[in-house]
């Protein structure tokens, strides 16, 4: 025999399980997660990234964002007893030193002369790209968007002046430079947003610069294209380790046939 008290707690268990059923199946959908960095950028504050120069050896500069991180270490280790080689550094909350992202052109022109200060460099590796061509909020350019509406960081008429200002910056130390290319992106890299098209369009306008000034290239766009699903991260600009180990051996390779050839 039912009673009223277990009528009502059978009637008021059923509105909760209803209740929670609806809340559970019809919650708002979220917005894609951020795209996660390159591998090393999750250990950096465990890896020793200052260099223990040998002054007998060449000085070598590596310039560029995330995936320059990524092939660091591998070209660091390919060059052992070749070069001394070098990316600009901070300070992390540790005290300990990481690697700094260069990020895109807006960012290097702020901070070429201090990134080059300091040392004699043989060779300069370097590349701006992947965060030129990434969507910004319009209302906060700072911050990465998502949204096909909102403006890119550089449009190319200013990655161009940009990177103008870059490459004169690094002639003036008669290094010998090395332009490497920026980076496929896959379909699906919505956040931040960056269209699969673009890299071409940033890539032909940054080689006309480098036609211009003499200055060889190390093509990684060309290099990755054929092979993007065994390197690359799934709907993300960024690279697995074995990829970021393929990487470190171009611009490895590009680097040492550029320290074989006669000083300026």
């Amino acid at each position: 025999m039912i009673t009223r008290t277990t009528f009502m707690s059978i009637i008021c268990c059923g509105v909760f399980a209803t209740t929670f059923s609806y809340a559970a199946t019809d919650k708002p959908k979220t917005a894609s997660k951020p795209e996660s960095g390159s591998k090393a950028e999750t250990k950096k504050a465990k890896v020793q990234w200052e260099t223990t120069a040998n002054p007998a050896l060449p000085n070598v500069l590596i310039l560029g964002d995330s995936i320059s991180i990524g092939y660091y270490l591998d070209v660091r280790k390919l060059l052992d007893g070749k070069a001394n080689l070098y990316r600009p550094l901070k300070q992390a909350k540790n005290l300990m030193m990481e690697p700094e992202n260069c990020s895109g052109t807006l960012h290097g022109v702020q901070n070429i002369d201090r990134w080059l200060e300091g040392r004699k460099w043989d060779v300069i590796h370097f590349n701006f790209g992947l965060h030129d061509l990434k969507h910004v909020s319009k209302d906060d350019p700072s911050k990465p968007s998502a949204n096909a509406e909102d403006p890119v960081q550089a449009p190319l008429d200013v990655y161009t002046k940009n990177m103008e200002e870059i490459v004169k910056k690094l002639k003036a130390t008669g290094a010998t430079l090395i332009y490497a290319t920026t980076t496929p992106v896959v379909p699906g890299c919505n956040n931040p947003l960056r269209e699969p098209e673009s890299p071409g369009k940033y890539n032909a306008a940054a080689l006309k610069i480098m036609t211009e000034n003499k200055i060889a290239v190390n093509d990684l766009y060309t290099f990755c294209l054929p092979q993007l699903e065994k390197i690359q991260q799934p709907k993300n600009v960024h690279f697995t380790d074995a990829g970021s180990t393929a990487l470190a051996k171009e611009v490895a390779q590009k680097i040492t046939e550029a320290l074989a050839k006669p000083s300026k």
